[in-house]
């Protein structure tokens, strides 16, 4: 028995691996777009909501808030402007924004063709793309559909009223284009709206495991964490592949960008599972887990509902300066990282 492989998130809160570009894929009428769902409530306790977005150029959905849901919207393809509050960027790969509630925003895919990852929480606020949306059988995007999206979306808005949490704006005037300032490269004490560009940010390191977080608990209520997380078969130096991991309320849904990641799941078979650029592995809560980086360079997004693994790596390693992996692993010790583990309510286990 090895880790499940699906096209879809399974009913259930489990441990899965979706291929690339599958989920559950939902486009709306006339979007030019499709929405991929890799987790939703039923994976992550109704925490968060994961998936990937790609489509080409197509009119804006127009300016909404809610008024309990928190946005994000991280490119990885094209370009997206993103109007966030009293901002407007234009995003290009790399660049991240969060849209706390009550927020007024409204993003606008650039094209040609634009691809981002997304998260909601809570995640049952997907059930509004489920209802305004259909499936989508194709293999990328629907990029030829030319039906009218404000005829075709309106109606169904109009009847969702008071069932979904999506506020429309009628007669806003929203901020100017700007360029992106200097500030835009750390991330706030509290919650409020920001963007952050591109490989800024903070920096944690472990042994030779790297975090980059685009936002951590302390910016959303607890609600969710996301960081690229990176490191490489050369830095042997690791505390995620040595003992079981176990997060006793939190899930883990990595993406996996760039290079190989083995995966074990205990009472999943228990061996290494190979997790590859494109695939998306699911880890439920209480799951327990090791990770081992098998290629030279290894890069994936990891979006928790809670502190997960970033967290342990922020709090057990020390602050990085440089940009880059270094060549040489960090000297760790594990009983901080145990100690870490007890402080964040992580189970750091035996041997896997």
């Amino acid at each position: 028995m090895s880790i499940p492989l699906h096209t879809t998130p399974p009913a259930a809160r489990t441990t899965y691996i979706i291929d690339q570009l599958e989920g559950e894929r939902i486009t709306i009428p006339g979007s030019k777009g499709t929405f991929r769902m890799l987790a939703s409530s039923k994976q992550t306790d109704g925490g968060i909501a994961v998936f990937t977005s790609g489509a080409v150029l197509s009119d804006a959905p127009g300016f909404h808030w809610h008024a309990e849901a928190h946005d994000v919207f991280l490119v990885t393809k094209g370009y997206l402007k993103l109007w966030n509050g009293d901002k407007c960027r234009i995003m290009g790969p790399g660049d991240f924004a969060y849209v706390p509630p009550k927020i007024i925003h409204n993003p606008e895919l650039l094209g040609p063709h634009t691809e981002t990852f997304g998260l909601v929480a809570p995640g049952d606020w997907v059930d509004f793309f489920r209802y305004v949306g259909e499936t989508y059988e194709g293999v990328i995007i629907p990029e030829t559909d030319d039906r009218d999206l404000k005829s075709i979306l309106i109606p169904k808005v109009m009847a969702a009223q008071g069932r979904f949490d999506v506020n429309f704006v009628r007669d806003y005037q929203p901020p100017e284009l700007g360029d992106w300032l200097e500030t835009e490269n750390t991330l706030p004490s509290g919650v409020e709206p920001y963007f952050l560009r591109a490989n800024t940010g903070p920096r944690w390191i472990l042994g030779g495991v790297l975090s980059r977080p685009f936002i951590t608990a302390a910016q959303c209520e607890g609600k969710f964490a996301i960081s690229s997380i990176e490191s490489s078969n050369q830095l042997k130096e690791s505390p995620l592949n040595r003992r079981w991991l176990t997060f006793p309320k939190v899930a883990h849904c990595l993406c996996i960008l760039e290079g190989l990641l083995l995966v074990k799941a205990k009472d999943i078979g228990e061996e290494w599972t190979p997790v590859r650029e494109g695939q998306t592995i699911v880890l439920a809560p209480g799951q327990p887990f090791a990770l081992d980086f098998n290629s030279r360079f290894v890069r994936f997004f990891s979006f928790t509902n809670g502190r997960g693994i970033e967290e342990l790596i922020h709090t057990a390693g020390t602050p990085f300066q440089q940009f880059v992996l270094p060549d040489k692993s960090q000297p760790f010790d594990e009983a901080a990282v145990r100690a870490a583990s007890d402080k964040l309510g992580i189970h750091f286990g035996d041997s896997a």
